[in-house]
């Protein structure tokens, strides 16, 4: 088997450290691992596969030799992104800056595996939330047509990485030191305190009240679904939960589908679990889907307001298969073309 060079940028960041893990995991055919970051973790040693890898800065000249790149997302990916694909290598990107490039494919593997074929040296990861609705709506969308989407997030905090994650843990021993009044809590990481609250808003306001986070999915599942008249209506809202997302999803296709058909569908669906006897109080949860790599489907159920429709509940760890996993499994599926 063939094996390949590939660097790891951002690798000292929570992504990136699911990438070196998910590598290992996945039994990624390596010839060469680079790590690299900013200049502030420069010099930081990383275990890998029991050797201890040394962390260097990312620069333009980084990556001689490497096939594949896998940026872990934020501000490097614009400043150094292109210097990869000119020194010859593949570019998986997992920061929003191409996304919406139309000549930039945006993917992922069980859903639309088939735009890989004509990446120019970068091709885009998908936002996290965005990911494990298409990839729950992916087999529903193929035998009924979604003619529209209606979406309600509830965004763990690790979505805003390692400080938004210290800020819920510190807001609990606040108030579990002091007993003070939740509202009046230290916030740091968010505009609000996050204990023991819900923040409505995920990234900027547009001046249409959108923010930019739920405008992600409305232009990311219609670039990937190759659909621009799905009619697509997000809120994004962040909640106390350590790690994995949660989504309250409601469809409406052109055709009838029932629920017992759709969780027929979605029981043989790539990279889906489908939990689903609420008798039983089986449903996917966050606390339960942390650290996994796939994306749990339950509550299925007709939309009772329409005659279409069907509602159902999603949920996935958003830093492995929202971010490092799918990631992974884009260069998976490029080694194999």
């Amino acid at each position: 088997m063939k094996k390949y060079a590939v660097a790891v940028v951002g690798a000292t960041g929570a992504v990136g450290h699911e990438l070196i893990n998910g590598l290992a995991k996945r039994n990624f055919p390596l010839k060469e691992l680079r790590l690299l970051a900013s200049s502030r973790s420069q010099g930081k040693i990383i275990s890998f596969r029991g050797e201890d890898l040394v962390v260097d800065t990312c620069t333009a000249d980084s990556f001689g030799g490497i096939d594949i790149v896998l940026f872990a997302g934020g501000s490097q990916s614009k400043q150094f992104a292109l210097d990869a694909v000119k020194a010859g290598a593949v570019v998986i990107d997992n920061s929003s800056a191409f996304r919406m490039d139309p000549k930039v494919p945006l993917i992922v593997p069980e859903v639309n595996p088939e735009d890989i074929r004509w990446h120019k040296g970068l091709i885009a990861n998908p936002n996290c939330s965005t990911i494990q609705m298409v990839v729950a709506l992916k087999p529903l969308h193929d035998e009924a047509r979604i003619k529209r989407i209606i979406v309600s997030t509830y965004q763990a905090v690790s979505g805003a990485g390692k400080e938004g994650m210290a800020a819920l843990e510190q807001e609990v021993k606040e108030y579990a030191a002091s007993g003070k009044d939740p509202k009046f809590l230290t916030p740091s990481a968010f505009p609000y305190p996050i204990a023991f609250n819900c923040i409505p808003q995920i990234d900027s306001f547009l001046e249409d009240g959108y923010t930019k986070e739920e405008m992600k999915m409305v232009n990311e599942t219609r670039k990937m679904f190759h659909d621009d008249t799905i009619a697509i209506n997000a809120t994004t809202v962040r909640v106390p939960v350590f790690r994995s997302h949660a989504e309250s999803i409601t469809v409406e296709t052109e055709k009838p589908l029932s629920p017992e058909r759709a969780k027929e569908l979605l029981s043989a669906a790539p990279g889906v679990v489908l939990q689903d006897a609420p008798a039983n109080q089986e449903y996917p949860m966050p606390l339960f889907s942390a650290g996994t790599d796939e994306v749990y489907v339950g509550r299925i159920r007709k939309d009772i307001s329409s005659a279409n429709g069907l509602s159902l509940w999603v949920v996935a760890d958003q830093i492995r298969k929202g971010a490092a996993t799918n990631a992974i499994q884009i260069a998976e599926l490029l080694i194999n073309q």
